[in-house]
């Protein structure tokens, strides 16, 4: 594994986080409780020491199973979390802090992220008190996640924001034009979530003949829209042939590609499922040729347009 700092808060992160949102259930098929804390802890064993849950994945049930895993190795680890969008009021934030710390069974959070913005909450005040929880000590650093550049630059001029959690990938590149820079700019680490669009750079959806249910939350997604499947078919034929050439995984190259940008710090990936893990792991030993970074990049800018209409 390798690791990369955020600069401020004196914090060092694996360059793959562990994504915990399948493991609260909810809009997931998730596995046992008992399975679930076995892969945190062999994520551990495998040198990632980076973990994202949240106050809203499964109601708390999450971090509640992020706790149990790491018990004993606090000091070894990174933990972040999220308050939900509808708790952004200074008062609402101590009792999510709160709520969060028991069941994450610690005194401190190391990543604290606004999970989004709230248009009828001032950011001020949740700004200005995510200052005071970091001088206190209950955060280490201040996030924020969901955000564009212009509520970004708002939530600074409050305090200093240590990190940024969005949406990322091949197949979802919004913030390269003007968070990516700002974030570049002012030393702001930049965790990157959706790291495989949801499962369709692994390939299966395109040549493992894996289908969604119909009680699936992704179905109607914009990727997984019949057309836009077929569209997508250019990029994911090129990341799988990417990855053949290399003997991985296409996992490995779409979260490859994505350490191979700049400004990126860590990207984040969830799985209940142990090959996919050690997989994941992997990829931050893939190095992309220029060659092959140019391809991804020019197929990927053509097949967004496709999807987009522009």
């Amino acid at each position: 594994m390798k690791y990369r700092n955020l600069k401020q808060s004196g914090l060092k992160v694996s360059e793959i986080t562990f994504g915990c949102w399948e493991l609260g259930g909810g809009q997931w098929e998730k596995e046992s409780d008992e399975t679930n804390i076995e892969a945190i802890q062999t994520a551990f064993e495998l040198g990632i020491n980076s973990f994202d849950t949240a106050e809203g994945y499964g109601q708390g049930h999450s971090e509640e199973i992020v706790g149990i895993a790491l018990e004993g190795k606090r000091k070894d680890v990174v933990i972040a979390t999220k308050v939900s969008p509808n708790h952004l009021r200074k008062d609402d934030i101590q009792r999510s802090v709160e709520q969060s710390l028991r069941r994450l069974r610690t005194d401190y959070i190391d990543i604290y992220y606004v999970h989004w913005p709230n248009q009828e909450i001032p950011l001020e005040e949740t700004m200005d008190t995510f200052r005071k929880l970091r001088e206190e000590g209950i955060i280490k650093a201040v996030a924020v996640s969901n955000f564009s550049r212009e509520q970004l630059e708002q939530a600074m001029s409050v305090t200093y924001v240590d990190a940024i959690q969005p949406e990322y990938s091949l197949l979802d590149r919004r913030i390269e034009k003007a968070v990516l820079p700002y974030c570049a700019d002012h030393d702001i680490a930049v965790l990157t979530y959706s790291s495989v669009a949801k499962g369709i750079l692994t390939g299966a959806y395109h040549f493992g003949g894996k289908k969604l249910k119909d009680d699936d939350f992704r179905q109607g997604r914009r990727l997984f829209l019949p057309d836009h499947l077929e569209k997508e078919t250019e990029l994911v034929k090129l990341v799988k042939d990417i990855a053949d050439a290399h003997g991985v995984t296409p996992s490995e190259i779409a979260i490859a590609w994505l350490l191979h940008q700049e400004g990126v710090t860590s990207a984040i990936v969830g799985t209940q499922n142990a090959d996919h893990l050690k997989a994941n792991v992997r990829a931050v030993e893939v190095a992309l040729t220029d060659d092959q970074l140019a391809q991804l990049s020019q197929t990927s800018e053509r097949v967004i347009a496709a999807i987009d209409g522009k």
